[in-house]
C-alpha cells in the first residue's frame, strides 16, 4: 500500500514537470540567419523562458514569409517576426509601427512598458492569436542615393523599394507621388544598392548589414527622422501557454529592452556622422501634420487608404506623444487620433 501511494504522488509531482517540458518550436525570422543579432535575442529570451517551464526549440529563416507560412501551416507553434508581417495577427500590437507615431525612443519605452503590464493582456489576444512578446529593432530611416531628397517633395518622382505587403508605406509613398517598386524584405537591399531604387526603408542595422552604405555611396545619405518604430514580435496560437506563462513571457521580453537598445544605439552610432541628413526643426513641424493625417486616413479608410490601423493603439501613441510634448498642435486638434 504505501509503495503504490508513494508511486502515485511521484506520478503526480512529475506529470506538471513533464508537460511543461514539452518543446515548443519557434519560427523566427532574421534576415542574416542564426548569426543575426535579432536571432540571438531571441535565444536569450528562450533560455529566459526556461524558468517558467518553457523550453523553446528555435528554427532560423532567412525569408520572412516563408517564416510566417510555416507557422501558419503548423509546422512551427509560434513564430517570431516584425510587425510588419505580424500585423494580421493583432492589429493592435501591429499598429505600433504606425507612420511617424512614435518619434523618439523614450516615447517608445514607455509604449512598450505600458503594453508589458498585466492590464493590457487582453488587448494581446486576437482571432485565435497571442502576443508573446514586443522587442524593439529600432527606427526606421529613410535611405537615399542623393542628399538632395530631403524633403517629402523632393521624393515626388522618385523610386522608392517599398514591401509589397505595407498598405501603410504604399499609401504614404502614393501620398508624396513618389513611385512604388514592389519589394520584399529580401530583395530591397538590393534594389536600392545596384540602383534599381532611388530611396528604401530600413532600421540602421541595415546600414552595414545589408550593405545599404554601397546604395548611399558618395552622394547619398540617411534621413534622421523616424518613419515608424519597428519590433520584433512573438505569436503563438491562443492557448498555447497558460495566462500566467503568457503574462510572464511579455514581461521577459521587456525586460530585455535594455539589451535591444543597445544594439539599436550602437548600429546607429556607428554610422559616419556625415551620412546624416539632418531635418530642420520648422520641416518636422511639417512632416509630423502629414504623418498625423495619414494616419487618420489608414485608422478611418479614407482618400484611398484601407483600414489598417487600430483606432486604440493610435489613441495611445497620441497620449503618450502629448505626455512628452503637451505643446504638440496635436495635443488641442479637434480631430485627435
Amino acid at each position: 500500500m504505501f509503495r503504490k501511494t508513494t508511486a502515485a504522488l511521484l506520478v503526480s509531482l512529475t506529470a506538471p514537470i513533464a508537460l511543461a517540458a514539452q518543446p515548443v518550436t519557434m519560427c523566427v525570422f532574421d534576415v542574416i540567419g542564426a548569426n543575426g543579432d535579432m536571432y540571438n535575442m531571441i535565444k536569450d529570451y528562450a533560455l529566459n523562458m526556461k524558468q517558467y517551464g518553457v523550453d523553446f526549440k528555435l528554427k532560423p529563416y532567412t525569408d520572412e514569409g516563408v517564416a510566417i507560412g510555416d507557422f501558419n501551416s503548423g509546422q512551427c507553434d509560434a513564430v517570431a517576426a516584425t510587425d510588419l508581417r505580424t500585423r494580421p495577427f493583432n492589429r493592435f500590437t501591429g499598429t505600433i509601427s504606425a507612420v511617424g507615431a512614435i518619434p523618439t525612443y523614450s516615447d517608445l519605452k514607455t509604449v512598450l512598458a505600458t503594453l508589458a503590464q498585466p492590464k493590457a493582456a487582453r488587448l494581446m489576444s486576437s482571432g485565435g492569436y497571442e502576443v508573446l512578446g514586443i522587442i524593439p529593432v529600432g527606427a526606421g530611416y529613410l535611405f537615399v542615393n542623393d542628399r538632395s531628397i530631403d524633403t517629402a517633395g523632393e521624393l515626388a518622382g522618385k523610386r522608392m523599394a517599398t514591401l509589397e505587403y505595407q498598405k501603410d508605406a504604399i499609401h504614404m509613398v502614393n501620398t508624396v507621388k513618389a513611385t512604388v517598386v514592389p519589394s520584399d524584405i529580401t530583395n530591397f537591399a538590393g534594389k536600392f544598392n545596384n540602383g534599381s531604387v532611388d530611396t528604401a526603408y530600413a532600421p540602421a542595422f541595415a546600414y552595414q548589414a545589408l550593405e545599404l552604405y554601397k546604395g548611399v555611396g558618395d552622394k547619398g545619405g540617411i534621413v534622421d527622422y523616424p518613419l515608424a518604430q519597428l519590433t520584433v514580435q512573438i505569436i503563438a496560437k491562443k492557448g498555447l501557454l497558460k495566462e500566467k506563462i503568457a503574462q510572464q513571457s511579455r514581461e521577459v521580453a521587456w525586460g530585455m529592452y535594455g539589451q535591444a537598445m543597445n544594439l539599436i544605439k550602437t548600429n546607429e552610432d556607428n554610422i559616419p556622422e556625415s551620412t546624416w541628413i539632418r531635418i530642420p526643426d520648422a520641416d518636422i513641424q511639417g512632416y509630423q501634420e502629414m504623418f498625423r493625417e495619414n494616419r487618420l486616413q489608414l485608422r478611418d479608410g479614407t482618400d484611398g487608404a484601407g483600414k489598417v490601423y487600430d483606432p486604440r493603439m493610435l489613441s495611445l501613441l497620441s497620449k503618450v506623444r502629448c505626455a512628452s510634448n503637451p505643446g504638440a498642435s496635436e495635443c488641442t486638434a479637434d480631430n485627435r487620433e
